[in-house]
C-alpha cells in the first residue's frame, strides 16, 4: 500500500470538509442574518400585527381602540433622513410636551398605539412611527438601533422645529430601546430630548440573538460571528455593540422597565445597565413575569403607574 497517497487522500478530505464546514456556515449565517434583520418586500414588516397570538391580538385591540379615541387628533407626518422616507402619525392634543414610541423589531406605528395611553393621561401629545424598513417608510435593513437612533433623533428635531414641542420623552421597546439609549447618549442629542423609558433593552443585539440561538438549540460558534460579519457587510455596524456600550454616558432621567422571566433580554443584564448608568434620576422596575415585550399587556396597572410615577417627578424638572 502506498502510504503517500493514502496521506493525500486523508488530507484532501479534511480539507474539502472544512471547506464545506466554512461554506455551509457563511451560508446559514447570511441566511439567519436576512430573514432576522432584512426587508425583502414591502408586505413584510408593514403596519398589521407581525406575530398572531392571544396576547398580541389582545394589544392591538386596545391599541386601535386609544387611536380610534384620538383619531381627531392625528396628523400624518413625514420626513426625509439619510434619504429615506420616513412615515409617523403624531397625536397633537395642545400640549408642549410629547412621547414618541420607539417599536421593536417587525413592528411599526400601528404597534405603538398600544403603548400611547400612559402618556396621553400624563397631557403627552403621541408620535407614532414607522421605523426605517418599516411599515410606509423607507430602507432595506434594520440596524438594531445604530442608523435609527438617528432617524429618531430627526423626528425630536421636527417635533420641536415643525410643531414648537418643548420637551420629549423616547418610550422604546427592545430594539425601540436600543435605538432611544443611542440617540439620547449621543453628541447630536438636543437639550429638549428630555428623558427614556426603555422596556426589555438589551446590551447588544449579539447577547439577544445568542438567547435566541440558544433557546432554538442552534450552532451559536462560529454562527453568531458570522452574523455579526454580515452585519457588518451589510451596514457597517457590528451586533456586538450596543446600549452597553453608551449607558455610562446616560446623564437624563430613564426608567427601565424589565421582566424577570425575559429570554431575550436578561434581568441580570439589565440590572447590569443600571448599575453602570450614571443619571442622577434613573430607576429600575422589575416584574415578576411576562415574556419579551409583553410586560404592559401582563402588567398593564403596574406598567402604567410606573411611567406616570416617572413623568410626574421629571416633569418639574423641564
Amino acid at each position: 500500500m502506498n502510504w503517500d497517497i493514502v496521506l493525500y487522500i486523508v488530507i484532501g478530505f479534511l480539507a474539502f470538509s472544512i471547506l464545506f464546514y466554512c461554506v455551509m456556515i457563511a451560508v446559514a449565517s447570511n441566511r439567519i442574518y436576512i430573514l432576522t434583520l432584512k426587508r425583502r418586500s414591502k408586505e413584510q414588516w408593514g403596519r398589521q400585527v407581525s406575530i398572531i397570538t392571544d396576547q398580541t391580538l389582545a394589544m392591538d385591540a386596545e391599541g386601535l381602540k386609544w387611536q380610534s379615541e384620538h383619531d381627531e387628533f392625528k396628523r400624518e407626518v413625514h420626513i426625509v433622513n439619510s434619504g429615506l422616507n420616513l412615515y409617523g402619525e403624531y397625536y397633537d392634543m395642545g400640549h408642549d410636551k410629547a412621547a414618541i414610541i420607539l417599536s421593536g423589531r417587525t413592528e411599526s406605528l400601528r404597534y405603538g398605539y398600544y403603548f400611547a395611553k400612559p402618556y396621553s393621561d400624563a397631557d403627552f401629545n403621541v408620535l407614532v412611527v414607522d421605523p426605517r424598513a418599516h411599515g410606509f417608510s423607507d430602507g432595506e435593513f434594520n440596524t438594531v438601533g445604530f442608523e435609527e437612533s438617528k432617524d429618531a433623533l430627526a423626528w425630536v428635531r421636527f417635533l420641536h422645529e415643525e410643531h414648537n414641542v418643548k420637551n420629549i420623552v423616547y418610550h422604546g421597546i427592545c430594539i425601540g430601546a436600543a435605538t432611544g439609549i443611542l440617540g439620547i447618549t449621543s453628541e447630536e442629542c438636543p437639550s429638549y430630548l428630555r428623558a427614556i423609558v426603555t422596556e426589555g433593552m438589551f446590551p447588544n443585539f449579539n447577547q439577544s440573538m445568542r438567547n435566541n440561538l440558544k433557546d432554538r438549540k442552534k450552532l451559536m460558534f462560529p454562527v453568531l460571528q458570522c452574523i455579526d460579519l454580515w452585519m457588518k457587510k451589510y451596514t457597517g455596524h457590528s451586533m456586538k455593540c450596543g446600549p452597553i456600550d453608551v449607558i455610562g454616558k446616560m446623564d437624563k432621567p430613564i426608567l427601565m422597565l424589565q421582566s424577570k422571566v425575559d429570554r431575550a433580554s436578561k434581568v441580570e443584564n439589565a440590572i447590569k445597565m443600571y448599575n453602570m448608568c450614571p443619571s442622577k434620576e434613573k430607576e429600575l422596575v422589575l416584574f415578576e413575569t411576562g415574556a419579551h415585550s409583553m410586560l404592559r399587556i401582563t402588567h398593564t396597572e403596574k406598567y402604567d403607574k410606573s411611567i406616570s410615577d416617572f413623568l410626574q417627578r421629571i416633569v418639574s424638572t423641564f
